[in-house]
Parts: structure tokens; C-alpha cells; sequence
């Protein structure tokens, strides 16, 4: 049996016993006078996942990795190592650069082993309890997870888990994965794994670490990502290439839809236990989540957001003078469009990055500017012009209808609105922090309504067909979509077990929360 080392420092030690330093993180989260969103008007990260083996410096690269892959969530990450005799554990609510940047947090993790996580909530409030990776030690020894996804019957199962007598320490969906490897009666962890991984529902790319093994997981539609590489020979997993181009490793492959992949001393070993499925990647990794120097699926995300716009300008292009992206996640967007449609690209809305998540907002009116917190207007590039702004989505409108009115009040003549994916009508519940119907503006208005609210000149998106187009495809095909486009179609890829049990289950647990 594998010792756990005792936690380090005193945010650790507070996770006991729900300490002030918790408490004081998971009021700040939930209050969103802290969020520079403050209208909740954006897509939300997911979550990101890297794993190595053999390396001798693997929580150092491991703490890299995540850094690249720091975009995927921003609330809180962990890293646990394995040195042959005993896992460590750090994990920490805030930002990689915060918590792994100091060599004596580095030294806390030894080992030749490790994996890693950055995690922005889905299920489960962003407290110390459910940052990962997971650990729990099992009858064969330890076992550390970590999980990008969402399951869609996880609610369910652990509510049967509970039944049977399983005490939560979590309210992540995570925490479920340990319990059915633990509670398997198979000899071998693989098998293990494997039982617990035909349980399940939903999406995940998981990486996990036991005292002899690396193992990485792919869902049997593929829907979260999950890439190979290969650093002075020793393998490593993670979430988007971009994690291997920061710690100088070598892109192998992706790991296959429904694949589970082992390395330990004698090698890689490839299990495929799932009956094969087409796959459905998340089309949101495109759009938004991934980032733009990463490929994913053979595809380079940047080229695969300017054709979006490229695109877009085919479909609909009114008479304007410049084309103003919505920074940053419109910039390659506005690019394709701009250079389809001759029309001169230019920087008219300049985002700050050095917006903190603790900027208190104590009145209405200091609220109403909060937009101006992440972006201002460049009056030079867009007073008396006609504008077009290019943005990846629309959610509830609320920084939309802001963005336009700062064009406006900065001079623009003309502000017309386009948007690079097609009208967000359903939510997510794979991983992706979407409102319900209810909370999304496309759901529940006409596009001419939604041009009245955000005050542009006309407001068109990228149609359907058109974003398969830009992904190589004649167009949609109804019977055989190459994506997880549930969001935009109402197609979902899995059975949302969660969502039509007859118990109500609300979409997060709130023990903790509770418990607070």
C-alpha cells in the first residue's frame, strides 16, 4: 500500500476542516462581483489534462504543460507524482503560474511520474476539495485521476454509490470514476478500469496514475480531446499539442475514440473495449476552447477559424470600412473574413489581460463599466467608420450589447455584428458551462430581436452548413454528423441519463457548498 505524503502547506492543511482560506475562495467564486464576466455572457473553459512517464523531471514539465494549457481553466490545478514508494499531491485554487512557479513547490513532487490538471468547474463548486487530480488509495495501491468532461449520468451513479454505502469527499463527477475502479472485483487494474469506464456516460479524457502505470482515456465518440507525444522518448499525454510545443516534445498521435492506453515498464499497451462508434469530436474546440496554435483532429485550429470567417463573409457581407475583432477569441475569425473579403482589418477594440478575478464592483453603476475592465474601445481605428465586428459566439448577449454601445460612443459610424459559429439554441452537458434554454438569447429570440437588444446595425452567424463547409464537408449530414453540434442543433451524442431521471438532480451538487 502506497503512503500518501501529508499536504505541504497551509491551504492543504485548511482543506481538512473547510479552513477560512477555502472559505474564503469558494465565497469569492460564487459571487460574482469578483468575475470581470460578470454577466456570465461567456463560453466557459473546460478543463485540461497532462500526464508523463519516466521522466525524471516530470512535475517540473508537467507544471509546463499545464501552463500551455492554462486557457482550459483558470480556477484551480493540481499535480500528483509517484517516486516509487509514495504519491504526492499539490493542488491549488488559482492559476499555474501562482502555484507551481516556486522550485521548493517543484521539490515537494518527486518522482519519474506525474499528472496534472487545470480545471474550471462543470459539476462541483470551485473549492480545494474538488480540484484535481483525484487520489484515493485502492486495494492494489494508489490511484490519481484527472478528468476534462462532463459525465451525463453521474449524478445517477452516485447517488447508487451512496446507496450502497460510499462516502463522497467530492462534489465532482470524478470522485465517481474512483469509486467504480474501486469497487470492481477484477484481478488486473486495467480490467478495473475498464468495468468502470463501460459505466459510464458522457465525455472524458482522462489521465490517471497508479504506482506502476500512465494511463490515458479517450470517450467512445471522441468527444474530448486527447493527444500523444513523445519527449526524449517518454510518453506523454495531454489535452492540445500546444502543452507538447511548450515542454519541446514530439506530436505522435491522437488517442482514438473509446481508446485506453498504458504505459508502464515494459511499454505502450493500446486497449479498445468499446464497440466502434463514428466520431463526434466537440465542434467547441474549434470555435473557442482549443487553443489557436494547437491541432486538433489533423486540423490546425487557427486555419479552421479563419476559413470560419472566410465563410462567413461568403454568406453575409454588408458595406463596411474596417473589420474589428472581438479580442481574443474573434481574432482569427475576423482575419479569414477580412482577407475573403478585401475589407481592411484592424485592432479597434484593445483587450486588457491583466484583469484579476478580485476586482470588487460595489455599485450598479460601477458594474455597468465592467466591460471596459477586459476591453476598450481604439478610437482611432473606428471613429466615423463603418465597422464590422467579428466575435466565435453568442450566449446571453449582455457583453455584446456593451461591446456595440463602446463602438458606438468611440464614433463608429455604422456597427454591424457577426458571429462565427451558429446560434448557440441548446445546452451543454459534456463539459462546457452553457445557461439553460432559458439564459441563452438565441433560444428564446428572433435574430432580428437579438439585433434590437445588442443595438447593431444587423447581426447575422455563420449557418450550419457553412461551418461544416469551413471544416471540409459538403455540409451537415443529419444522418451522420462529424461533430458533438448538439448545442446549436439539439442532436445530443449521448443519453443524458441525468436529465431524464425522474428524480430531480440539480446540474452541481452543492454538499460543500453547504457544508461552507
Amino acid at each position: 500500500m502506497n503512503e500518501m505524503q501529508s499536504p505541504s502547506d497551509h491551504a492543504d492543511q485548511m482543506d481538512l476542516d473547510l479552513g477560512p482560506i477555502e472559505l474564503q475562495h469558494h465565497l469569492r467564486d460564487n459571487d460574482l462581483r469578483y468575475h470581470p464576466d460578470i454577466d456570465g455572457d461567456t463560453l466557459r473553459e473546460e478543463c485540461g489534462v497532462f500526464g508523463v512517464f519516466g521522466h525524471n523531471e516530470a512535475a517540473a514539465i508537467t507544471a509546463l504543460g499545464l501552463h500551455a494549457l492554462q486557457h482550459r481553466g483558470q480556477e484551480a490545478a493540481g499535480i500528483v507524482t509517484f517516486d516509487g514508494s509514495r504519491f504526492h499531491s499539490e493542488r491549488r485554487l488559482g492559476l499555474v503560474g501562482d502555484a507551481f512557479s516556486r522550485r521548493e513547490v517543484i521539490d515537494r513532487l518527486p518522482g519519474n511520474a506525474a499528472v496534472g490538471h487545470v480545471r474550471y468547474s462543470t459539476t462541483g463548486g470551485t473549492i480545494l476539495r474538488n480540484v484535481q487530480p483525484l487520489f484515493a488509495e485502492l486495494s492494489a495501491g494508489g490511484f490519481a485521476v484527472g478528468h476534462n468532461g462532463n459525465l451525463t449520468n453521474g449524478l445517477t451513479l452516485r447517488r447508487e454509490l451512496v446507496k450502497g454505502g460510499a462516502m463522497m469527499q467530492s462534489t465532482t463527477d470524478t470522485e465517481v470514476i474512483l469509486h467504480l475502479v474501486a469497487q470492481s472485483k477484477r484481478s488486473r487494474f486495467i480490467d478495473r478500469f475498464i468495468e468502470a469506464l463501460r459505466t459510464i456516460e458522457g465525455a472524458y479524457a482522462l489521465v490517471a496514475l497508479t504506482n506502476k502505470k500512465l494511463v490515458g482515456a479517450r470517450d467512445p465518440l471522441g468527444i474530448r480531446p486527447l493527444v500523444l507525444g513523445d519527449l526524449d522518448g517518454r510518453p506523454i499525454l495531454t489535452s492540445e499539442t500546444c502543452a507538447l510545443d511548450m515542454i519541446g516534445a514530439k506530436y505522435v498521435r491522437d488517442i482514438e475514440p473509446g481508446e485506453i492506453i498504458v504505459f508502464d515498464e515494459t511499454g505502450a499497451h493500446s486497449h479498445k473495449p468499446f464497440p466502434p462508434k463514428p466520431a463526434r469530436p466537440c465542434i467547441f474546440e474549434y470555435i473557442y476552447f482549443a487553443r489557436p496554435d494547437s491541432i486538433v483532429g489533423g486540423r490546425s485550429v487557427y486555419d479552421v477559424r479563419k476559413a470560419f470567417g472566410a465563410q462567413l463573409a461568403r454568406e453575409s457581407h454588408p458595406e463596411v470600412d474596417v473589420v474589428v475583432p472581438v479580442p481574443d477569441s474573434g481574432v482569427p475569425a475576423a482575419v479569414g473574413y477580412s482577407q475573403y473579403s478585401g475589407v481592411p482589418f484592424e485592432l479597434g477594440i484593445i483587450r486588457n489581460h491583466y484583469v484579476g478575478r478580485t476586482f470588487i464592483q460595489p455599485t450598479q453603476s460601477v458594474r455597468e463599466l465592467g466591460v471596459r475592465m477586459k476591453h476598450s474601445a481604439n478610437r482611432a481605428a473606428i471613429e466615423g467608420k463603418r465597422i464590422i465586428l467579428i466575435d466565435d459566439s453568442l450566449v446571453r448577449g449582455t457583453t455584446s450589447k456593451k461591446i456595440v454601445r463602446m463602438m458606438r460612443d468611440a464614433g463608429a459610424r455604422e456597427v454591424h455584428f457577426r458571429l462565427a459559429s451558429p446560434p448557440i439554441l441548446y445546452p451543454d452537458y459534456y463539459g462546457i458551462d452553457l445557461p439553460d434554454r432559458g439564459g441563452l438569447l438565441a433560444a428564446t429570440h428572433s435574430v432580428e430581436e437579438m439585433r434590437d437588444i445588442i443595438g447593431a446595425d444587423s447581426l447575422a452567424f455563420l449557418s450550419i452548413d457553412g461551418m461544416y463547409r469551413a471544416m471540409g464537408y459538403p455540409g451537415r449530414d443529419p444522418a451522420n454528423p462529424k461533430f458533438a453540434d448538439h448545442c446549436f442543433t439539439g442532436a445530443y451524442p449521448t443519453h443524458l441519463t441525468d436529465q431524464s431521471d425522474v428524480e430531480p438532480a440539480p446540474r452541481q451538487l452543492s454538499l460543500l457548498a453547504e457544508a461552507s
